[in-house]
This record gives C-alpha cells, structure tokens and sequence, in this order.
C-alpha cells in the first residue's frame, strides 16, 4: 500500500504547488487594483466573481442537504472570508514577512498537532524554519497587526482542516463553489461599493485575478485534501512563500538572500520528507487520508 499512498501525497504536492503558483499571479494583478478599488474591495469583488464561475462550473447540488453538510460548508467560506481580510490588515501595519510567516504558523500548527510520529513533527517544524527564512523579520511591530496576523493564521488553520473535510465530503470539489459563495456574502460590505466604482477594464483583471486566485487555488486545495490528510496539507503549504519568493525574483526583479535560499531548501526537503515517509507504516489508504 506504501507506493499508492506515496503517490497521493506526489499529486497533492503537485496540486498544491499549482494553486500556490496561480496564487501568487493573480496577486500581482491585484496589486494593480489596490489604489482605486481598495485591498478588501479588491478582494471581495475577487470573491464574487470566482463564486459565480465555480458555480457555473460545478452546478452544485443546493436542495435537500442537511444541516450537517451545510455547516462544514459554510464554515470553510468564512475561513475564506476572514483569511482574505485578516492577512490584507496584517500587511498594511506590519512587514509582509512577518504576517506571512505568522500565517503560515496555521497550518504549520495544525500539521503538528495532527503528526502521528516524532518525524512528521520534526518535518512540520522544518517547513516552518524555512518558511521563517524565507519572510525574514525586521521592520516595525504593530500590535494590532500582529493581532490580525494571528487571526489570518488562525483562519488559515481553520481552512486547512475544512479543505480535507470538504474534499473528502460527498460534494467533494463541486461544494467549493458553495464555500466561495458563502464566503463572497460575507465580504458584500466590500465589494458592492467597489463593484460600483470599477471600470470595464477592472473588471477583466478582476475577473483574471479572480480564476487565478480564488476559483483554481480553493479546488485544488480541496482535492488535494482528498488525496491526502490536514497533517500533510499543513506542511505543503509552506510552500506557498517558496513560491512567491521565486516569482519574486523572476516577475519582479526582487533578490533573494542567502538566508531565504537555505529556507527553500529546508522547505523543499520537509516536502520530499513528507513524500517518502508517507509510503511507509500505513496499513490502508483509509488509515492514511483521514488522519
């Protein structure tokens, strides 16, 4: 059973590191829109309009849940939510770095928590030093933004556990789309005023932002977290910043330092760690994707 666990946990890398990827250019689209639409317009509008294409997409089925099916549901799109809105405060008060390696802190904790031995433990800590590597801490401190990096890390902890509950749910995938939904209600105090004020030509970025970002990021974390457990899901997702850090240096220009070249690697190897020993001491796939 080892080497069909082994590779589950290949295609979630896979999947994660897409989502990752198509997340991070869709933020420099949205950066583009900050200054006329606002951060949380910007990302509310994102929010809507990813919810109108996943539900186009998918046809989710709406009648006869339960309110059992519901819950998760609607608690995965105000993860959404409030993970959108939290990390946009956190970085207009405090380095970029710092709220992104806090936010990482999440998964990372969730990952620990969830470990079934001392080696994934060890992994979930490695992935976390890289990732503190890689954001670096220096600047000034705002309480209050450290709040809101705690409550984005929180909320990113929160997603972390849902994505593989949601994934694993009967709906799987399609219910993203009510997730989304849920979560771009939620953020309608945003949207609706920036949705008034945005030009056609917003619009098209807005929508492009939105696919990257929002609609492909959410359905491949979710199957990813059908493929495989939140301990694991937890790890991966350090390598969020591996990946803004590389599209950093080739989009932008932006030089990568020593000490964030030795945090990639340290995150690279917790994910290759992660591969191999998930083939090893499972004794079902049952055993191993609900952990």
């Amino acid at each position: 059973m080892g080497q069909v666990h082994r590779a589950s946990t290949i295609r979630a890398v896979l999947l994660l590191v897409l989502g990752a990827t198509v997340t991070q250019f869709s933020s420099i689209i949205a950066m583009q829109l900050f200054d006329d639409l606002g951060v949380l317009g910007t990302s509310g509008l994102r929010m809507a309009l990813a919810a109108v294409v996943l539900l186009l997409v998918f046809r989710p089925k709406v009648r006869g849940r339960t309110m059992a099916e519901w819950l998760p549901i609607v608690a995965f799109g105000a993860s959404m939510a409030a993970g959108n809105i939290c990390i946009y405060f956190a970085i207009d008060r405090i380095p970029l770095g710092v709220a992104t390696t806090i936010d990482f802190l999440g998964p990372c904790i969730v990952a620990l928590f969830a470990s079934r031995s001392v080696m994934e433990g060890v992994l979930a800590l490695v992935a976390f030093a890289g990732v503190v590597l890689i954001a670096g801490f220096g600047g000034p401190f705002d309480t209050l933004g450290l709040l809101f990096a705690g409550g984005a890390g929180l909320s990113f902890g929160l997603y972390t556990l849902l994505a593989v509950r949601v994934g694993k749910s009967i709906g799987g995938v399609s219910d993203v789309a009510l997730a989304v939904l849920a979560a771009a209600v939620l953020t309608l105090p945003f949207s609706v005023p920036a949705g008034i004020a945005a030009e056609p030509g917003q619009w098209l970025m807005l929508l492009g932002s939105a696919i990257l970002g929002t609609a492909i990021p959410y359905s491949v974390d979710t199957l990813a977290g059908k493929l495989t457990s939140a301990r694991i899901v937890g790890v991966l997702f350090a390598f969020d910043p591996v990946v803004g850090t590389i599209l950093g240096l080739l989009v932008l220009g932006q030089v990568i330092s020593a000490s964030a070249l030795v945090g990639m690697l340290l995150v690279i190897l917790a994910g290759a760690g992660i591969v191999w020993f998930s083939g090893k001491g499972a004794e079902s796939p049952e055993a191993f994707v609900e952990g």
